[in-house]
């Protein structure tokens, strides 16, 4: 029930029922077309290859830095690029991580190894704006198709190792470039 509030495609019929299951349910309504394959597993560094193997494009959208840096090293992994979208209280963060590439950061690179711990801080015990969720998720899902796009269509370079911030409180968007570390183990 929290969610609904910031998770639109869900509704109160949906509560007690699996978000993947739920959200393919939505999709099959907005389009009978679409072929979607879900897992109800939660990602862990022992899955998350398995998960991820096969795709052209991650786009995170976890509460939790255990299962971000299990998605990042397993992206760095299986060669794939990653966009890193986050919410909390007021602000969003979309990152475009390809530490598979020389030069490039991955997301641990950002912010290291420090929060493999499952007792870091959520979304939900520190709470935040709806509207922040669309806000960032829409600008998480114009910058997958801009990577999904490069070098295939003029939309503009994915702008790897680039972070957004978009911030309600002072409303605006800010961007910072994002270092390889050069020590970093898990990027090449």
């Amino acid at each position: 029930m929290s969610n609904l509030q910031r998770q639109t495609i869900f509704t109160t019929r949906d509560v007690g029922h699996g978000k993947a299951t739920s959200a393919r349910r939505w999709l099959a309504n907005f389009d009978d077309k679409l072929n979607v394959e879900i897992s109800d597993s939660r990602i862990t560094s022992e899955n998350a290859g398995d998960l991820l193997a096969g795709v052209d494009l991650v786009l995170d959208g976890t509460d939790n830095f255990a299962t971000r840096l299990a998605v990042s090293d397993a992206c760095v992994a299986e060669r794939v690029p990653l966009l890193s979208a986050a919410v909390g209280r007021y602000q969003g963060q979309v990152g475009a991580f390809a530490g598979h590439h020389a030069g490039q950061p991955c997301y641990r690179c950002f912010v290291g190894d420090a929060f493999d711990a499952e007792d870091c801080d959520t979304c939900a015990e520190d709470g935040m704006l709806g509207a922040m969720a669309g806000w960032t998720g829409s600008f998480a899902a114009m910058q997958a198709v801009r990577a999904l796009l490069s070098g295939v269509a003029s939309f503009g370079d994915p702008m790897w190792g680039r972070l957004f911030i978009l911030d309600c409180m002072d409303p605006g968007m800010r961007s910072l470039t994002i270092a390889k570390v050069p020590e970093c183990k898990w990027c090449c």
